[in-house]
């Protein structure tokens, strides 16, 4: 299909000219902000935007359906201002959806219900459907693109800088004007570029860290002899006149108005030679300009999911980090089968874009933690199905296994277990394909100094800052027995100093599947990174120079990454605080690895715990090594032990090949 109809311009007369726009982003539930300031937010954060409007006309403004509601209910009058300003043309409104939900994390049903509910209430209240939205917290996947232009949004507005790190080939002046973003089902639309650097030189401007001579040094200097456009402002409106308290360093507030400062800037910019201030959506008229309207593929298979600002913010952060956000979305994904199942009407769909919603995840005081699970398990109990039952306990039959090795064999499968490794998988062969895919690598294999480790399969792996690993690593006494459909099943339980991990695993009859169910008897599970399964691949189980990566990150359809030739490492540590860099939301429950002759299939019951993809692959001197692990938990700065309900953690995923 081709890409959205433009209006395009053709005026030479602004050649050489700075074309700024800025918008600012209303969220009432922002985490750290407790709900009985938010009058004191829309008094202080948000009346001050319209009246910013009065004198800078084309200010955008995005807000969630969620928080329009909020205002409306709070405070009427600032909806009747918001809307009159819109009918005039001096505010633009930016769609975002009902919640700011984080789309490649959920289903794409989800994502659907998400905007629609979001457009309901732009007409409600606001009267308008906004045509450019804003990609929550700069989450992007490709298959995110198919849902707003169903939405019927023509643009979206994206960050420029991360995307542009992991695609050396871009040219940089390319961020200055309009493109298309290409989806995963090949449509185009079109794109805006936010700028981190540009709207953090605002904030320090506003909170008195630079001077106005400073700021309009930096906005003059993007001029340039083309046209541009750069985004001036693109984040929170809450931080002007009113601090969200989620981090100590928060300067004061200081006796000068911020939101006089910034019309002052605003001012200031407007007046320089060459520089004039548009509207979000007046910018898309750049887009039949030289360098402009070029198809572009955000995403990459080392960042296939980029996000925001700073690399502490990637997909880990709403999937594994935070309270408890394992389990809540887990809860999520229980209630999202439920609603299928039940056919629910709107007003549950509506809910449950409200429980999924990032603020949930992230800083969130104790009061509203405990407010959220509260109306979580409310919803739960109405809509979700019941859990999957836990594979049984050995019966009086069972074999007691002994010795090192457990060998496996079923018509579809032959494997082999170590005993001494935890029931790590020493290697697996479908019996469709010549070799083994999947098992252990022992030490020294690879001549490369950086993997020269021994490596499984179907391990856990608990890190914990100053404190020694924890693995399922160990001897164990285990057991097997075939159950009344001839399925294999394995089970032991492995010791730790946590607790007991009890593992179950089923290799299936007539089905080249093997299926692991896991319990964590942990009574403490503070910060730490939890990461299981490490899929890892036999080095010649594929062909390296066309192997692929298919999975979905929020859209309906397969999003797929070539990998030949990659050096990926999703889950690389940003920092000593942060445990993880990218990641794979699997939306519909899988990730695959394909060569065109072989896959191999990984599925995660996501109802259980909907656990994050972190991908290696690269090439070694003489070999290849490639594994997918599953993290269930990360670290990084919102991380606040708080379980949403007690009891064992269970997790249940299964490798296939197909």
């Amino acid at each position: 299909m081709n890409a959205p109809l433009i209006h395009r311009s053709s005026d030479k007369a602004c050649a050489g000219w700075l074309r700024v726009f800025a918008f600012f982003h209303l969220n009432i539930a922002f985490s750290s902000i407790e709900e009985a300031r938010r009058d004191e937010v829309i008094a202080k954060c948000y009346w001050p935007v319209l009246a910013l409007s009065d004198k800078h006309p084309h200010i955008g403004l995005e807000a969630s359906g969620y928080t329009l509601e909020e205002i409306a209910a709070r405070d009427p009058a600032w909806i009747d201002a918001a809307r009159q300003r819109i009918a005039e043309g001096r505010i633009e409104l930016i769609g975002s959806g009902y919640s700011q939900m984080i789309g490649p994390l959920v289903p794409a049903r989800v994502v659907a219900e998400n905007l629609a509910h979001g457009h309901e209430v732009y007409e409600r209240l606001l009267g308008v459907r906004p045509s450019v939205a804003l990609v929550n917290e700069q989450a992007y996947s490709a298959g995110l693109v198919g849902h707003y232009l169903d939405a019927g949004y023509q643009a979206i507005l994206m960050e420029w800088d991360n995307p542009s790190a992991h695609h050396p080939e871009w040219d940089p002046e390319r961020r200055f004007l309009p493109q298309y973003a290409e989806g995963a089902d090949g449509r185009t639309i079109a794109l805006l570029w936010t700028d981190t650097a540009a709207f953090q030189q605002l904030q320090r401007y506003a909170h008195g860290d630079i001077s106005l001579t400073a700021y309009t040094r930096y906005v003059r200097a993007r001029r340039s002899l083309a046209t541009r456009a750069l985004c001036l402002y693109a984040s929170d409106a809450e931080i002007f006149d009113f601090r969200p308290g989620r981090f100590r360093s928060e300067a004061a507030l200081g006796t000068e108005s911020e939101w006089q400062r910034i019309e002052r800037a605003l001012t200031a910019i407007t007046v320089q030679p060459g520089i004039n201030l548009i509207g979000p959506s007046h910018a898309l008229k750049l887009i039949d300009r030289e360098g402009a309207g070029h198809r572009m593929r955000l995403e990459s298979a080392t960042a296939p999911v980029p996000v925001k600002k700073q690399r502490k913010y990637n997909l880990s952060r709403w999937a594994v980090t935070g309270r408890d956000n394992t389990a809540i979305n887990a809860a999520c994904e229980r209630i999202y089968r439920g609603l299928m199942e039940a056919e629910a009407g709107p007003d549950a769909w509506k809910e449950l874009c409200y429980l999924w919603a990032s603020d949930f995840r992230t800083h969130l005081t104790e009061t509203r933690w405990q407010a959220y699970c509260t109306r979580l398990r409310a919803a739960e109990a109405r809509w979700s199905p019941s859990e999957a039952s836990s594979y049984p306990l050995p019966p009086a039959e069972a074999e007691p296994c002994t010795g090192r090795n457990i060998n496996i064999a079923t018509d579809q499968i032959v494997c082999r277990l170590d005993r001494r490794r935890g029931l790590a998988i020493a290697h697996a062969r479908f019996t469709d394909r010549p070799r083994a895919l999947l098992g252990s690598i022992p030490h020294g294999t690879f001549s490369d100094i950086s993997l020269q480790a021994d490596w499984y399969t179907g391990d856990c792996v608990f890190e914990a800052p100053g404190e020694p690993k924890i693995t399922d690593l160990e001897w164990c006494e285990a057991w097997r027995w075939c159950d009344t459909d001839g399925n294999i099943l394995v089970q032991a339980k492995i010791d730790t100093p946590k607790g007991a991990i009890e593992k179950t695993i089923r290799f299936c009859a007539g089905r080249a599947r093997i299926e692991f169910d896991l319990r964590f008897h942990w009574a403490d599970w503070n910060k730490g990174v939890l990461r299981l399964g490490h899929i890892t691949v036999l080095p010649d189980a594929f062909d390296w120079s066309n192997l692929t990566l298919k999975t979905h990150n929020g859209g309906q359809n397969v999003e797929r990454f070539d990998l030949s030739g990659q050096t990926i490492e999703h889950g690389a540590p940003v920092s000593f605080l942060v445990s993880a860099s990218q990641g794979l939301g699997m939306t519909e429950g899988w990730a695959e690895l394909d060569d065109g002759r072989t896959r191999l299939k990984v599925d995660v019951d996501r109802t259980t715990a909907p656990l994050l993809g972190l991908l290696t692959h690269r090439r070694s001197t003489d070999s290849h090594f490639c594994q997918l692990i599953l993290s269930a938990l990360e670290l990084d700065e919102t991380r606040k032990p708080s379980a949403y309900r007690d009891g064992p953690r269970r997790f249940r995923f299964a490798i296939e090949s197909m």
